[in-house]
């Protein structure tokens, strides 16, 4: 109640009261809308609702959260991925490749002196007095090829100090031309091998065998290696103008070719 003994009007909330003595003309007029700093304020927390919105209505989960999860995943896969590499390289170090191993035997040698050769010539120098393990046992003049028109030719054994024993005709003619054609008719001499059985498990080279003789990286001449038949090998080869007549052993016959130097 007021002074006056009248009801006096309600106060609008967040007015300021106007004097008593202008209450009147303060009806009149319409409320002026708030300025300065605080006219801003109810927009300001209006938008802020706004902005937290929706936050409050997702899960409820920090924004931090799921890329902290992403980075955890990713680590466990790294770790997964490094304990595979880790795991074969530990087979590898535990089990290395074989290595194939290649054991090289020395060769034979004599268990006796070779004997002295008569002729000296040239030729008769150069030929070996040991192959594998023969020696020179005797060393003859060759008078059949000598007939057949060779400058010089010996016939030579070798021997292993046992049952084991080489026979070598060597001899040297005027022309390749001459040595091949002596050559020829030696390895058409050489007779026919037995037709090797199947079932028989196979022993000694594989024969017969042919190619070319080289020196000093070309052909000088060519050789036919072949099985007699009767327990020996053949082998007959040409050197430029000399001429070679080997038996031997036929299990031997091949590496005897091989080692002798000529």
């Amino acid at each position: 109640m007021s002074d006056t003994g009248r009801p006096g009007p309600e106060r609008p909330v967040g007015q300021p009261v106007p004097p008593i003595s202008n209450w009147q003309a303060a009806q009149q007029q319409p409320p002026t809308a708030p300025t300065g700093p605080s006219a801003g304020a109810p927009a300001a927390f209006a938008a802020q609702a706004v902005d937290q919105e929706p936050a409050a209505a997702g899960s409820g989960r920090p924004r931090w959260l799921i890329p902290a999860i992403i980075g955890v995943v990713v680590l466990v896969i790294a770790a997964i991925v490094v304990g595979i590499l880790v795991s074969r390289d530990g087979d590898t170090d535990e089990a290395p490749p074989a290595v194939a191993t290649t054991i090289l035997l020395p060769s034979p040698t004599p268990t006796l002196e070779p004997v002295a050769r008569p002729a000296t010539t040239a030729f008769a120098a150069a030929l070996p007095t040991t192959v594998l393990q023969y020696a020179l046992a005797t060393s003859v003049p060759d008078a059949e090829w000598q007939a057949a028109g060779a400058i010089e030719a010996y016939t030579e054994t070798y021997s292993d100090g046992g049952s084991g024993t080489v026979t070598v005709r060597a001899g040297q003619w005027e022309t390749p031309a001459e040595a091949t054609a002596v050559a020829a008719s030696l390895v058409a001499a050489v007779p026919a091998a037995p037709t090797p059985d199947p079932s028989a498990s196979p022993t000694g080279p594989t024969l017969p065998q042919t190619g070319e003789v080289t020196a000093g990286g070309a052909a000088a001449g060519t050789y036919s290696i072949a099985d007699a038949g009767d327990g020996t090998g053949i082998a007959v080869w040409t050197n430029g103008t000399t001429v070679f007549h080997a038996t031997a052993p036929v299990a031997e016959i091949v590496d005897f070719y091989n080692a002798f130097p000529l």
